[in-house]
């Protein structure tokens, strides 16, 4: 397989299955100020959700479920994190739009902080802040 020098790999979103999609996309527009950019208005429905100025999120029918417990060390995508500039300031608020956070703000690799927490259908999230001297500040 040839290299191909200058190519541009980035990623665009993630995809989320979900038991029931449109509630999940309400819950992300209102609770994470998420935007939908695309909505396919059909059934089955799937949709495209930008959280601030990040990647997209894919949020489609699922037709099968887990039933082993999820964590953070379940081998698989394992969360979607999301940047913010204060760690205190967004937990308040989330917490005032029903997020119940389990756990404590813990270090994150990189430097900084993040706090974990579920969307409705169990999905895991974590909210991180970078400091300045992180070398992951810039991205």
């Amino acid at each position: 397989m040839a290299f191909h020098q200058g190519m541009n790999f980035s990623l665009e979103h993630i995809g989320l299955c979900a038991q029931s999609p449109e509630h999940l996309v309400s819950w992300y527009v209102k609770t994470l100020d998420a935007r939908v950019i695309f909505d396919n208005r059909q059934k089955p429905p799937a949709y495209l959700l930008q959280v601030g100025s990040g990647s997209l999120i894919e949020i489609y029918p699922a037709q099968h479920s887990v039933q082993e417990p999820q964590t953070n060390i379940t081998q698989g995508l394992r969360h979607l994190a999301i940047r913010v500039a204060s760690l205190k300031d967004a937990k308040a608020l989330l917490e005032q739009r029903g997020v119940s956070f389990p756990d404590t703000i813990k270090p994150a690799g990189g430097g900084g902080s993040v706090l974990f927490f579920k969307d409705p259908e169990g999905h895991l999230l974590h909210l991180v802040e970078r400091p300045e001297e992180s070398p992951l500040a810039r991205f």
